[in-house]
């Protein structure tokens, strides 16, 4: 693969390259450029210039273009989600599902596009203003750098391309370097649906040269990144020094309560979606299990037997429902956490073993307050920390402990103590009777504390990606 700059296909200035590894089965797919700043440069400039053109097509015709790109991924959703799975490593399941994720999201931001009307202000809503009409409109912001990670790369493609193409920004795509191949195909896709040259460019390489070279460039608008808690802190700090505006969805160590009357049937099948899904590589997911000590054995015992059940292996596999992490380091990362926190006083009931970049489901038992994994230790890995509670408030107190407040949840059939609890939560979402990991296109999805700053999704994006401008007719009416 090659970088996407204007609308050709280019080498690193550098000619140098990465691999690009299949972490299921070690194996080399491709090679993409490792780009320089001199490369940062000429994307940057290329898509400055064609910004132009793209902010004067009609919110109409932006839209058929787009709409025109969701029929060709649906042409080819299987090849794209072959492609997915295998630079990843998530079952094919879960990529058949991102895949499909695209049309539901580009429409979406399409139709709320078409419908995100201007709005005035009357004369004579304040002494002395009688004669005047105002007048706001939001406005392009020029050129946007979407920085997308590894582990939901089409749904994050999803949220942040088609509602920047919207609003008549040119859009950098930076993908991960563990797997960017997917999200270069969909850049050649929007490019054959008709957006200009330059409006869209895919840029390899690096988060610290190209991630914080698009930071740092005067002529980026926006930069819209989905990353660790480190690489949030680290961009906007770069870009503090030009006032670039910056949108964050970082990390996270979301707390799910469980109280002495919760469904149990629910929670185990609850633990699977939010715990396992994308084998727990997701920022949402529920990481901290509290469960009320009068029930916490009988979810260990259920969740150690549902886990038996399930099957983990070769992702292209239908029947697999557990692949591998994305890649070697990330499987020892998560095996020095489970190590560390066994050395705290944790004791593994389940799992615990690593086999390249697999890593087996894992229960810990004798989890308590104080430990790592219980305040911001965030383990990106299939392994789930059990620590007891007696009272409510407790279990409210631990949750909130944490420095991250991305989102939460709560199991009861009380919906008095569910709503109390939600709105107890330091998050910025709190699920009532399901994990936390729920994400819908249209919801206002974004943290609060070190988990991010803005938010992602149809009802706020949109605005997130302009910016607001007032036309005052002065004296009109006089």
């Amino acid at each position: 693969m090659q970088n996407l700059i204007g609308e050709k296909w280019m080498d690193s200035v550098s000619k140098k390259t990465t691999n690009v590894v299949n972490p299921a089965t070690g194996e080399i797919i491709d090679t993409i450029p490792a780009s320089t700043l001199i490369d940062v440069d000429l994307a940057v400039d290329t898509a400055y210039e064609a910004q132009k053109k793209w902010a004067k097509y009609s919110i109409a015709r932006r839209g058929e273009i787009l709409m025109k790109f969701a029929k060709l991924v649906l042409d080819e959703k299987d090849d794209l989600a072959k492609l997915l799975c295998m630079e990843t490593g998530k079952p094919i399941t879960e990529a058949v599902a991102e895949i499909a994720n695209l049309q539901i999201s580009v429409p979406a931001f399409v139709e709320r596009a078409k419908h995100m009307y201007d709005e005035s202000i009357p004369a004579g809503v304040e002494p002395g203003q009688e004669h005047h009409i105002q007048i706001t409109v939001q406005a392009p912001l020029g050129v946007v750098a979407a920085i997308i990670p590894f582990n939901f790369p089409c749904d994050l493609f999803g949220q942040k391309v088609p509602s920047a193409l919207m609003m008549g920004n040119a859009v950098i795509i930076k993908p991960s370097t563990y797997n960017p191949l997917t999200l270069t195909r969909l850049g050649y896709l929007l490019l054959k649906a008709g957006v200009p040259a330059g409006v869209v460019e895919v840029l390899h390489g690096d988060g610290l040269t190209v991630g914080q070279g698009l930071a740092a460039h005067k002529k980026v608008a926006l930069v819209s990144l989905t990353g660790s808690t480190g690489a949030g802190m680290q961009t906007m700090a770069t870009c503090a020094k030009n006032l670039t505006h910056v949108m964050l969805e970082l990390g996270g160590n979301d707390a799910l309560i469980f109280a002495e009357d919760g469904d149990m049937d629910l929670l185990i099948d609850e633990a699977v979606w939010g715990r396992l899904y994308n084998t727990g590589q997701v920022c949402c997911a529920s990481k901290r299990f509290l469960i009320h000590n009068s029930r916490k054995q009988e979810f260990i015992d259920r969740m150690k037997a549902k886990i038996a059940s399930m099957v983990q292996g070769d992702p292209m596999n239908p029947k697999t429902q557990i692949g591998c992490l994305i890649n070697e380091n990330a499987a020892k990362r998560v095996e020095k956490q489970v190590n560390d926190t066994v050395a705290a006083g944790a004791t593994i009931v389940c799992g615990g073993k690593r086999n390249g970049a697999f890593y087996e489901p894992t229960i810990l038992d004798n989890v308590t307050r104080d430990m790592d994994v219980a305040k911001d230790m965030e383990i990106f890995g299939p392994v789930i920390p059990v620590i007891g509670f007696d009272d409510i408030d407790e279990a409210i107190e631990i949750a909130n402990q944490s420095n991250f407040g991305l989102c939460g949840a709560v199991f009861t059939k009380d919906m008095k103590q569910a709503f109390d609890v939600a709105n107890r939560l330091e998050v910025g979402g709190a699920v009532i009777n399901g994990a936390s990991f729920f994400r819908s296109f249209e919801m206002p999805f974004g943290g609060w504390k070190h988990s991010g700053i803005g938010n992602e999704g149809v009802m706020t994006t949109l605005k997130e990606m302009s910016r607001t401008k007032t036309i005052v007719l002065k004296n009109v009416l006089k």
